[in-house]
């Protein structure tokens, strides 16, 4: 008993505090060993998983590689109509995409990948990754093979294909075109022919081959094309107007007028009680005169 004598020196209220201050370093011992075992028995977990993830490692490795050398497929299309996208994709610069989007502005066509390359200047490399894939029409294919046949390739080197030229077909009523027949003009594709057949079924039917001049947007021989290829046949079956009854509806749906014009229009023959001709639509303010003898054949008085 004499090693506990210290202990019975001090008083009741000091034994108590120390007792207590004893049994919270035991507390505080047993939760750190518990809590070192669990972060050990964690770490040895977590290394499992790691080695596990490690085992596959190589297959993950393979399966980027083969991500990465993955390569988009190209599908044959028409270099003319390379969109800046498109373009990007292909490996075109900026520049290179301009030239290529000027020159056909001008209302021509590339027809070969020698045309292709004069007109962008890519470099041979690029040229020879992507014109493998050029679709061009089958007539400029077969334009193409017979120069080379019966000129050789001197000729075919200086003879430029994107030269001034147009399929030759035999001349049709317009009014009686097809998409098929009006894509055979040098000039004109597949959104050109579908913007002249709506325009065609706006109007009932053309009137007058002049109206071919109404599309800006085609180059002048294109136009031209147009006007030696078709012709208006007799009788045009174009979708009359008639003036004095048409509602201001109708008349703003006219494709010569707009909706100021045929405000006016009903205007003139309120005063006047009905319009007789043509001639006095022209005394309207902003009436287009430049076009009336033709806006004359689909009107009714």
């Amino acid at each position: 008993m004499k090693p506990f004598n210290f202990f019975l020196q001090f008083t009741s209220g000091q034994r108590k505090g120390i007792l207590v201050l004893f049994l919270l370093v035991m507390i505080f011992q047993a939760v750190y060993f518990f809590v070192a075992s669990y972060d050990i028995t964690r770490e040895e977990g977590h290394s499992a998983e790691k080695k596990e993830w490690l085992a596959h490692q190589a297959e993950i490795d393979a399966l980027k590689a083969k991500s990465n050398n993955k390569k988009d497929t190209i599908y044959p299309f028409n270099p003319n109509y390379i969109s800046d996208h498109k373009g990007y994709a292909l490996g075109m610069s900026i520049a290179e995409i301009d030239r290529l989007h000027a020159f056909r502005k001008t209302g021509k066509f590339v027809n070969s990948a020698d045309d292709f390359q004069d007109v962008t200047k890519v470099s041979g490399e690029v040229l020879a990754r992507i014109s493998p894939y050029f679709k061009f029409p089958d007539w400029v294919n077969e334009k193409n093979k017979k120069g080379k046949a019966e000129t050789g390739p001197a000729f075919a080197k200086t003879d430029r294909p994107f030269a001034k030229e147009e399929k030759k077909i035999i001349p049709t009523d317009i009014n009686n075109a097809l998409e098929e027949d009006l894509v055979k003009v040098y000039g004109i594709g597949p959104a050109f022919a579908k913007k002249i057949l709506r325009r065609r079924a706006e109007l009932g039917a053309f009137g007058s081959m002049e109206q071919m001049d109404e599309f800006t947007d085609l180059s002048p021989e294109a136009v031209k094309g147009l006007k030696k290829s078709f012709y208006i046949g007799a009788n045009p079956d174009v979708s009359k107007i008639n003036i004095n009854s048409a509602s201001l509806q109708q008349l703003s749906r006219f494709p010569y007028f707009n909706r100021n014009l045929a405000k006016a229009i009903i205007t003139k023959r309120s005063m006047n009680g009905r319009v007789v001709n043509v001639d006095e639509l022209s005394k309207i303010n902003d009436f287009p005169v430049d076009k009336i003898k033709i806006i004359a054949l689909y009107l009714e008085f």
